[in-house]
């Protein structure tokens, strides 16, 4: 049957009141998250450790040009050595291999001494942000970027570190632990490498000597490499607005959330409106006092209908998102204020179809070793079947980070009970009584060794006031200073 011309008109109109939207939705993607669309690119989900290393190996083994692998831990194990030969013979090889790993995260994992044949076979390595005399609270600032990228053709960003610990140990029970990457084929890997050169700048070390180079189209999926530095927050306002701006489905996976108030006010939002918001989380934590924090923020989440899943097997560590069966996300953000405002991070937001599908059936699957916690009598937390009691997991995967989170949320709970801005649930009473008898504990001291206290602080305030003067005279002196 013909359209009627008016028909005919209103469908037109329709047409472009839909293309004006989706241009004014991709404008404000760009804005917030401060990276642009970029298409031509091929995409495979990959699943864990016995997925992510043998594709990153495969891809060093075959590099021509240039092996760029950055990641926060670089540990001293059986994984790292497998990792480390591969890139030594690459650069044996005359290929050009840059590394950087963060100086916090491989603490004690021996990644130095590891790193020594790589560096003899003339790759190029650096250790993000070390201790310095004159910048006390600098070490707070990390690279928690994971990810790797080979001559500007293939990329990898992931949630994976470099340990064996992502692997497990079979013969003793453990299993690996659960995370999550992706690999990239395409032009955007160039921005990947750009992501790199970033870091790499930022450290003092000068200009990265490989340059990016624009790949040919590799499939038809759009991306978007969104680099995360500190105090800009881009991911952030991504973060609010795909909360804002779901209108089916947002499920998210994290490590370590620990949810501050205008990012939980939009997951809330989103769950009054009929959005299915579910949160996917850790049972056991490497670090369990972490696992507490998390557990604090459940009640206000599932009083408004968000649905809450605690894996059951081992450490948890994968930080996706994926809305609408359209829009995923994927990387090194954990859904906290540590990760979107202090660290340098990199995600990759995808905006396909086929690659959101798999994502969802990938958390689908998740949902069937985890445990959904609900709201009982009297709105008391609790989980919805009997589970077992589980190891907490062995290792860390981001103690800074991880710290600071922490730090905000008992920050947030000791405010509220102190001025009363909100209800405080059974499940913060644990923490606000381990906070109270730390502060009790600190005044005992105080009282019956006061040297034990002033000297301690007397010191930092020197130290503080050192660094100041130092730092005032270098700028008096020589401008402006670089910033590290």
């Amino acid at each position: 049957m013909a359209i009627s011309a008016p028909s005919q008109v209103r469908n037109n109109a329709s047409s472009r009141a839909s293309a004006e939207l989706r241009q004014i939705a991709e404008q404000m993607f760009a804005r917030a998250a401060g990276a642009p669309l970029v298409g031509g690119n091929a995409v495979r989900v990959l699943r864990d450790s016995g997925e992510n290393y043998p594709a990153w190996l495969a891809a060093i083994a075959g590099a021509r040009r240039s092996v760029l692998f950055e990641n926060y831990i670089l540990a001293d194990d059986a994984t790292g050595r497998e990792f480390v030969a591969a890139l030594t013979e690459r650069a044996h090889a005359g290929v050009a291999v840059r590394l950087i790993y963060d100086w916090m995260g491989s603490f004690g994992s021996g990644t130095h001494r590891l790193l020594v044949p790589l560096v003899e076979a003339g790759g190029q390595v650096r250790c993000f942000n070390k201790p310095r005399f004159d910048s006390p609270f600098g070490w707070l600032t990390r690279d928690h970027r994971k990810m790797v990228a080979v001559d500007s053709e293939i990329g990898y960003v992931t949630g994976l570190c470099v340990s064996d610990k992502w692997c497990g140990d079979a013969q003793r029970g453990i299993a690996p632990w659960r995370d999550t990457g992706i690999e990239i084929r395409g032009p955007v890997v160039a921005d990947i490498e750009r992501a790199f050169a970033q870091t790499w700048i930022a450290n003092g070390q000068g200009v990265l000597d490989v340059m990016p180079v624009t790949a040919a189209p590799a499939g038809d999926v759009l991306l978007r490499v969104l680099v995360t530095e500190p105090n800009l927050a881009g991911l952030y306002r991504l973060d609010q607005m795909i909360a804002a701006l779901a209108h089916e489905t947002l499920w998210l996976t994290d490590a370590y959330f620990v949810g501050i108030a205008p990012y939980v006010q939009a997951l809330r939002a989103a769950a009054h409106d009929g959005v299915d918001v579910r949160l996917l989380v850790p049972g056991t934590s490497d670090i369990p006092f972490i696992g507490q924090v998390s557990r604090a923020g459940y009640r206000p989440l599932l009083e408004a209908g968000i649905r809450v899943f605690e894996w059951n097997g081992a450490m948890l560590h994968a930080k996706t998102a994926v809305a609408d069966g359209r829009w995923a996300r994927v990387g090194s953000t954990n859904l906290n204020i540590a990760s979107w405002i202090g660290n340098y991070e990199l995600d990759i937001a995808i905006e396909d179809q086929g690659c959101a599908r798999v994502m969802q059936q990938m958390y689908e699957d998740d949902l069937g070793n985890a445990t959904e916690i609900i709201l009982g009598p009297k709105h008391r937390v609790s989980h919805s079947t009997p589970r077992a009691r589980l190891r907490p997991a062995a290792g860390s995967g981001g103690r800074a980070s991880r710290a600071a989170a922490g730090a905000l949320r008992i920050g947030n709970t000791v405010g509220a009970a102190f001025s009363n801005r909100r209800m405080l649930g059974p499940a913060e009473s644990g923490m606000m009584f381990s906070v109270a008898m730390g502060f009790l504990g600190f005044a005992v001291i105080a009282l019956l060794m006061p040297l034990a206290v002033t000297v301690p602080l007397a010191l930092l305030a020197l130290w503080i006031g050192l660094t100041l003067l130092v730092r005032a005279w270098r700028v008096r002196k020589g401008g402006l200073e670089e910033d590290r």
